[in-house]
């Protein structure tokens, strides 16, 4: 995923050579197809919508929320072109016309109060604070006054077999990072991007710990 530069990206699953396994992890891990279909909904996007998926990997999200919602113009973004070539043949595939960039979080390509929603999947926890704090501002910016953000990441533990289970995604994504997302820190972090009506709304229980929907409105 997406840090302070480009020779600091970090890719899915954190190593380039992993990027290939990227979707059956993820698939097995956390109930992908549980937690992104509750998000979707979450989101209520409706037809003729601007809709972003940001640091959107395979394109898995990106491609549901067309296929929920074909009257939606839905794209995706991310740091790695390798990534997105994988996102474009899925799209193909599904016979489902997106568009992907390749841009880093922080410096999104898209004019200000563009989007009426913002999605984000698993993707906030490989950032530094500094990092998320410099993405939620740009969320902000791209976002239309009034407009949703909606974001499913590791949330804090309901219990302590969850937090003991969230150690593999620590080891393996850095404890720094994703110590933000344990502390319950993604409220604070959009609240002080100009965020309001930010909440936990849902959580799920996985093999890796526990998942959390966040829904947030950007200041009118």
């Amino acid at each position: 995923m997406h840090n302070s530069s480009k020779s600091e990206y970090i890719p899915a699953l954190s190593y380039h050579w992993l990027t290939p396994f990227y979707d059956a992890v993820v698939a097995i891990t956390t109930r992908e197809r549980t937690f992104k279909h509750a998000l979707i909904e979450q989101a209520g996007i409706e037809a003729g919508q601007q809709v972003l998926d940001l640091a959107c990997g395979t394109g898995t999200l990106t491609i549901w929320v067309k296929q929920s919602e074909p009257l939606a113009n839905i794209r995706g973004v991310d740091g790695d072109s390798r990534i997105l070539s994988i996102a474009r043949r899925k799209a193909a595939r599904a016979n489902i016309e997106v568009p992907f960039d390749c841009a880093l979080s922080f410096s999104l390509p898209y004019p200000a109060a563009y989007f009426d929603r913002a999605l984000s999947s698993l993707f906030f926890h490989h950032l530094t604070w500094e990092n998320k704090q410099r993405t939620a501002a740009e969320l902000s910016r791209v976002l239309k006054p009034g407009a949703e953000l909606h974001v499913a990441d590791w949330g804090p533990p309901t219990n302590k077999l969850m937090r003991g289970l969230f150690l593999p995604v620590q080891l393996l994504d850095g404890f720094g990072n994703t110590e933000d997302n344990v502390a319950g820190k993604l409220i604070v972090l959009f609240e002080e991007a100009g965020f309001t009506e930010v909440l936990q709304q849902r959580t799920f229980s996985t093999i890796l710990g526990t998942l959390a929907l966040y829904r947030a409105v950007r200041e009118k």
